[in-house]
């Protein structure tokens, strides 16, 4: 059995489950978690598409027309990128499907209907609790095992389309621009002929050193892992008043043109990490860190388990704030969704803000805006449900 098979099998065990699961449910459990499926889809689209419009694509328009990377590795880059963006949005369309949905109960006057049968709030709210419960568990095997994989494929594609780029195939006596992001020249390619991705008689003119030119003559040039790698040539190293610095010849030679531009759009950062790797990178660096960075990756470290259990907190927080008084008679949970989004990223802010000063301990700093939103949620649930 091949790995597309075991995983195809794997994969209809599970939906198997999930049906079995979903059938055992009571008829008020499907009507709510259908209710809420559809609005938390929707929301996941609304919110995945604000983030995508505000910050990825914009760093789309900046790759393709900085870096030179072809339109469609760019968007394959874009996709490797949204498991990232659907760690965010799954606790705000969470959010937003529990106050929308808790909501139009409530306006349809569903929820006295379930009082007067003798089912509670606690009731009603056991579905859309399971359902958050869910979602975090969800959000959390994203974050831990896709975005990292995700991440760092991303970033593969870049530096393969940054190695390429200079590379057309099958071309006779061209020359390529290697531009700055200012528009300024930086290095000049020719070549007498470009076959199997493989330069013939190349010659590059590199000025972006304001000190000296770099001329590099070889008969073979190809790029590596490491940068370009040219076969029998030689390198002059010339003042910008022509005078030579120096003359060397090689049989075989790495020169990093461009790996500057390559360090710095694909460099580690510690989201490439799973919880686990991370705390074993702290450990390991522990006595080399400096403290602030070392501040910086705790924190980042316990809001991998913070960020996942926003989900529940949040929901927790919308059951009671969406339950209508009786004598309103409008829909009020979008606004209730966007002032409790406001103040939990809020609280986010400063909570992190002082847990990289060192104000407060890393853990607490990621985990104070989900316990705030959990006990105001808690009370709030426990005096809707209990009290009136």
């Amino acid at each position: 059995m091949t790995i597309m098979e075991k995983i195809y099998s794997k994969y209809k065990q599970i939906k198997s489950k999930i049906k079995e699961k979903y059938e055992s449910l009571t008829i008020l459990d499907r009507y709510i978690l259908k209710q809420l499926t559809d609005v938390f889809t929707l929301g996941v689209i609304i919110f995945t598409s604000i983030i995508f419009a505000s910050e990825t694509f914009t760093q789309l328009i900046k790759q393709i027309s900085l870096y030179g990377i072809p339109f469609h590795i760019a968007m394959m880059m874009v996709i490797l990128n949204l498991p990232q963006v659907f760690v965010l949005t799954i606790p705000i369309s969470t959010l937003f499907a529990t106050v929308m949905t808790v909501n139009d109960l409530s306006l349809k006057s569903e929820i006295t209907i379930f009082k007067a049968c003798g089912i509670g709030i606690n009731r009603v709210a056991k579905p859309i609790f399971g359902f958050a419960l869910a979602m975090t568990l969800v959000s959390f095997f994203i974050n831990e095992f896709i975005v990292p994989v995700a991440s760092v494929q991303s970033k593969s594609l870049a530096i393969y389309s940054l190695e390429q780029k200079h590379i057309p195939e099958n071309k006779m006596n061209f020359t390529v621009k290697d531009i700055d992001k200012d528009g300024q020249l930086k290095r000049l390619f020719y070549a007498q002929w470009c076959k199997d991705k493989t330069l013939n008689n190349v010659t590059v003119i590199d000025i972006a050193n304001p000190k000296n030119i770099q001329i590099v003559q070889a008969k073979k040039g190809r790029t590596s892992d490491y940068g370009w790698l040219f076969e029998d040539g030689t390198v002059y190293t010339i003042s910008k008043n022509g005078k030579i610095f120096n003359t060397s010849f090689f049989g075989e030679s790495n020169v990093t043109f461009g790996i500057g531009d390559v360090s710095e759009m694909v460099k580690e950062s510690t989201s490439e990490f799973n919880f686990f790797k991370l705390a074993r990178h702290i450990k390991k660096q522990k006595h080399t860190l400096e403290q602030k960075t070392k501040l910086e990756y705790q924190i980042n470290l316990f809001d991998k388990l913070a960020l996942p259990a926003t989900t529940f907190a949040l929901a927790l927080i919308g059951v009671p704030l969406a339950i209508t008084p009786p004598r309103v008679r409008y829909n009020r949970g979008f606004l209730f969704s966007i002032l409790i989004i406001f103040i939990y990223y809020v609280i986010r802010a400063f909570s992190l803000n002082l847990g990289e000063t060192g104000t407060i301990h890393p853990m607490f700093a990621a985990w104070l805006p989900v316990i705030i939103i959990s006990a105001i949620g808690a009370y709030l649930f426990h005096k809707k449900a209990y009290k009136i």
